[in-house]
């Protein structure tokens, strides 16, 4: 078997209507023309999947990766995946140049019974640029119901229900399933979710899509998924775990499918792991430059550690702030 190292993609870029070009200002090569709303920067989905660029897997879609190696690729921890024909996460950053659509995501039972084999979307969000007074909407208002949700929907007045949080760079959002969200404008996020793009909208701003018409809303499916009892949720902080050697590692959200981590470095410090089988590890520079191995990794970057890849440094060239991700015993 060739040996395992730190992977990276090219990333593929999705034009949504709410897009611009603020990807740009984080790395992304962009192309000339058009509004980029998404960057999938790991994906393997029938609606994108990522090329690795480095190494001797270089040309290698994830989906096939994955077919070649396996539980070694994702981990004894993501067997539920393997099973299933999944790679279980997709990590993409997002341009909210205009409000995104007011909507939900179903779990994993309602989008079998629903979507065919697709998972449901268990997500989270790190800020990574917020302009001034820049908000999302999570959860509902007191005194919501579903039957004065559907009324509000009917008559085109959702805003007496909808939960408005002020947001800045360096926050995180946990988004289980059924939370009813919309990232706003002047909001650039790094995503972590379950490898899903099952999206079921309740409100569109009135909007017209690219072929002229509205975009399709989704408000039967989207009424049985939605949690009413998600009711005016705050941020969290984040939770200190360690903090010694130039290193402090605080945990940001963990759910049944992934944990994400912060990890701030100072200069010239070295963080040390092992991948032993259990789980893959993905590790993205939000801030400052790093080497994993011998892979450089600039901001905005992420890379795969397959899960039997063995030891690994990541030694911080400048002061640093690294997302880690990876599935924990329950997944």
């Amino acid at each position: 078997m060739k040996k395992l190292y730190p992977l990276l993609f090219e990333p593929i870029f999705k034009d949504y209507l709410w897009g611009g070009r603020n990807l740009e200002k984080f790395g992304r090569n962009l192309p000339k023309e058009g509004n980029i709303a998404e960057s999938w920067d790991i994906a393997a989905h029938p609606d994108g999947t990522t090329r690795v660029i480095n190494g001797e897997f270089a040309g290698y879609p994830l989906t096939e990766l994955q077919k070649e190696l396996g539980l070694d690729l994702i981990g004894k921890n993501n067997r539920w995946a393997q099973k299933r024909g999944k790679f279980p996460l997709l990590i993409k950053l997002l341009d909210a140049n205009r409000p995104l659509s007011v909507q939900v995501h179903p779990n994993d039972d309602y989008a079998l019974a629903n979507e065919g084999n697709e998972l449901g979307k268990t997500e989270m969000w790190v800020v990574l640029h917020a302009e001034p007074n820049a908000e999302l909407i999570l959860g509902v208002k007191k005194g919501t119901t579903p039957q004065k949700f559907r009324k509000g929907i009917e008559k085109g007045n959702l805003e007496p229900y909808l939960h408005h949080l002020p947001v800045k760079k360096g926050d995180h959002i946990c988004v289980p399933t059924g939370t009813l969200h919309a990232i706003m404008d002047g909001i650039v996020i790094a995503e972590i979710q379950q490898n899903s793009n099952t999206t079921y909208r309740v409100y569109d701003w009135n909007r017209l899509g690219a072929d002229g018409n509205p975009r399709p809303l989704h408000i039967d499916k989207a009424l049985d998924v939605i949690n009413f009892d998600q009711i005016e949720p705050s941020l969290l902080p984040p939770i200190l775990l360690s903090d010694s050697d130039g290193i402090r590692v605080s945990s940001l959200c963990t759910n049944p499918y992934f944990r994400t981590e912060k990890v701030e470095m100072d200069a010239g410090a070295t963080y040390r792991g092992f991948c032993l089988g259990a789980t893959m590890e993905i590790w993205g520079a939000v801030e400052g430059q790093i080497i994993v191995n011998n892979l450089p990794l600039n901001p905005v970057q992420f890379t795969l550690l397959p899960a039997s890849m063995g030891k690994f440094e990541i030694k911080a060239k400048t002061d640093a702030i690294l997302l880690r991700v990876y599935a924990g015993e329950s997944s």
